[in-house]
């Protein structure tokens, strides 16, 4: 019997994958359809920028999920509490998100030069990823500056108690490691928007094409979770792709302040290419170690 509740443990795993994949695309199909709609009332040029930065959004957002994911192993949250700390971690980047936004597109618009601090922020993110990828070790949650900042500030319960964020011991109430981590989780998502931010304003500053393709990216977090999980392990050059595209946004948006003009397909064009790449090296890395791997089982 036990052999049947282990195959069927299994069958509904694959069931919820297929349920979560179902539940990407549908929102990958989503914003294809509205930025068709973007290009039909506004133009091939607009939807060009929302395309260009949507896929940018969608692949640090991935980046993101890989912070959530740490940040769930490394405080050991239940399974079941997951859910509720990954909602309002969306919840806060979209909130994030916009006000960085609003804060941004008033910047750039009264003062242009910003766009040169924005390229600087984003070639320096770049070259850090890639050193991140270099330096290869498990990242040591305990060390990070949020972690830190955030165990300090709260008094923390040592036990989980269900889904609350707060709980009663010796009389007094305290928060429970859930609110710490949310807490960790909100901060991290105030530091991605630094990121995407100013990458987005790389590709267009039209506010509107700024916030839906961040709107977008975000909407799929929770079904894309799931999938990052499972998958993260094996898209190893994705983070190497993502370094690679900031790298290139920054770099554009210091040519442009220079008055050279780079159109919006060319940027679409490297922006899908180097994703593309990143993804379809990991794929093939990937095989390549499950072949050795047959090959050392037959011999």
């Amino acid at each position: 019997s036990s052999s049947s509740s282990s195959s069927s443990a299994v069958a509904k795993e694959s069931e919820e994958q297929v349920g979560n994949m179902a539940e990407v695309a549908a929102w990958v199909g989503a914003a294809v359809a509205f930025g068709l709609g973007v290009g039909a009332v506004m133009g091939a040029e607009k939807a060009e920028e929302f395309f260009a930065g949507y896929l940018l959004e969608q692949s640090l957002s991935v980046d993101n999920l890989f912070v959530f994911v740490l940040v769930f192993d490394y405080f050991k949250v239940p399974l079941a509490s997951q859910p509720r700390v990954l909602n309002y971690g969306i919840w806060g980047a979209m909130v994030m998100r916009a006000a960085m936004i609003v804060a941004g597109y008033e910047a750039v618009t009264n003062f242009k030069p910003i766009l040169l601090v924005f390229a600087g922020v984003l070639i320096f993110s770049s070259y850090k990823l890639i050193a991140e990828g270099e330096e290869e070790e498990e990242e040591d949650m305990s060390e990070n500056a949020i972690v830190k900042f955030c165990s300090d500030l709260l008094p923390v319960s040592k036990e989980y108690d269900g889904e609350n964020f707060f709980t009663t011991e010796n009389g007094a109430k305290i928060a429970t490691p859930l609110l710490l981590c949310l807490c960790v989780i909100e901060l991290s998502d105030v530091v991605f928007a630094v990121d995407s931010i100013p990458a987005v304003f790389g590709i267009t500053e039209d506010p509107f094409i700024v916030y839906s393709s961040n709107i977008f990216a975000i909407m799929g977090l929770r079904s894309l979770f799931a999938f990052v999980a499972t998958m993260v392990a094996e898209l190893e050059y994705l983070q190497t792709a993502v370094a690679a595209v900031l790298g290139f946004v920054g770099c554009k948006m210091v040519v442009e302040f220079g008055g050279v003009e780079i159109p919006t397909e060319a940027s679409l064009a490297v922006v899908v290419g180097m994703l593309g790449a990143g993804v379809a090296l990991s794929l093939a890395k990937k095989d390549d170690g499950e072949d050795e791997k047959d090959v050392d089982k037959a011999a």
